[in-house]
């Protein structure tokens, strides 16, 4: 739940700071010389590339919760059964081995999105973030029945 609040909260920051990045766009081209009407435009594209980019993050962010929602229906999410250290670190062999589990039970159902599904997670407890969201995007696209993304 803290981690929606945040989310939320950072969102919404955001969406404060488009907006008044975009007023002051809208006031530049306003003023009507060439110099500033260029400025304008281009103080205009930030907000444009910002929401789009909130806007793909947040889809990724449902569609992700609502697989682990239809997971843990099924009963099928995975256990944490990482070992820590006294810092509540998780312990970097404990990641290897689960992982290594993991990977091996995609390997053998390719096609089967609840398993890139646990893949992303134990890539993701291993801190590896580009490949965790490669994977959840692939169980994502799996279970739509979208094309796979490479």
């Amino acid at each position: 739940m803290r981690a929606k609040i945040t989310y939320l909260v950072t969102a919404a920051v955001l969406v404060f700071y488009f907006v008044l990045v975009g007023s002051r766009g809208v006031m530049l081209i306003e003023s009507g010389t060439l110099l500033t009407v260029t400025f304008g435009v281009a103080v205009l594209i930030l907000p444009v590339i910002g929401v789009w980019f909130l806007w793909k993050n947040t889809q990724f962010v449902r569609r992700a919760n609502a697989l682990a929602a239809e997971l843990d229906a099924e009963g099928g999410l995975p256990v944490d059964e990482l070992k820590r250290t006294a810092g509540g670190r998780i312990d970097r062999d404990s990641a290897d081995e689960v992982f290594a589990r993991r990977r091996a039970e995609t390997e053998a159902a390719p096609e089967d999105w609840r398993s890139w599904f646990r893949l992303a997670v134990a890539y993701h407890d291993a801190r590896d973030t580009p490949r965790a969201r490669k994977a959840m995007q692939r169980a994502i696209a799996l279970h739509d029945g979208r094309p796979v993304p490479a």
